[in-house]
């Protein structure tokens, strides 16, 4: 996992059609991205631990393997790929569960609109990268103190956090000045922002 947390810089393309994949990648390498495309899951699932991405497209309708359960296996590999989708056929409920169920950050209607596209690889690039900035200054903190950084970044007071968790507010202090050493931060602002 450690490799897959530091060198995430491929844009993949995944699609039974091998044409359309290959179309896609030939735009986004047009654009600046270190784009691949793959025809089959299993070989990106294969390829993948040895050169993660830092976001995948992915068509929904595919033979052994659909988008979907794509997306539940790579995740396995790499929580913090991002994920777009695309279909040829497209439907509310694909669309609902592209983002709910599957982490989607797009679900795009073939034929592919450019500019959407572009700009869904570019947040998802983004996005994958702060994943993964929060990942490796989260690393070294302890079970305890990732539960403190938890509530932290989610507002809750020093008080409300010992309570919840039933340490003293002492413990508490000393988690979060462990926790700012740990992340390289200065204080409560700069946590946020890592999670923002």
């Amino acid at each position: 996992m450690t490799s897959i947390a530091s060198r995430p810089t491929a844009v993949y393309v995944l699609d039974d059609d091998a044409d359309l994949g290959a179309s896609v990648a030939r735009l986004l390498a047009r654009h600046g991205h270190a784009a691949r495309a793959f025809v089959e899951p299993i070989a990106l699932l294969h390829d993948y631990p040895r050169d993660p991405a830092a976001c995948i497209i992915s068509d929904v309708m595919m033979g052994d393997m659909d988008g979907f359960t794509f997306a539940d296996a790579v995740r396995e590999l790499d929580p913090d790929v991002a994920l777009v989708f695309m279909t040829a056929w497209p439907t509310t409920a694909n669309a609902v569960d592209s983002v709910r169920r599957y982490g989607g950050l797009d679900y795009l209607e073939k034929p592919i609109d450019e500019d959407r596209l572009l700009t869904a690889v570019a947040e998802g690039v983004a996005w994958s990268n702060s994943r993964r900035l929060l990942s490796r200054r989260t690393a070294l903190l302890t079970t305890r103190e990732r539960q403190v950084f938890d509530m932290l970044v989610r507002g809750h007071s020093n008080k409300a956090i010992a309570g919840a968790l039933g340490l003293s507010i002492k413990t508490i202090e000393n988690h979060r000045a462990a926790i700012v050493t740990k992340t390289g931060t200065n204080g409560l602002a700069q946590l946020i922002a890592l999670v923002s």
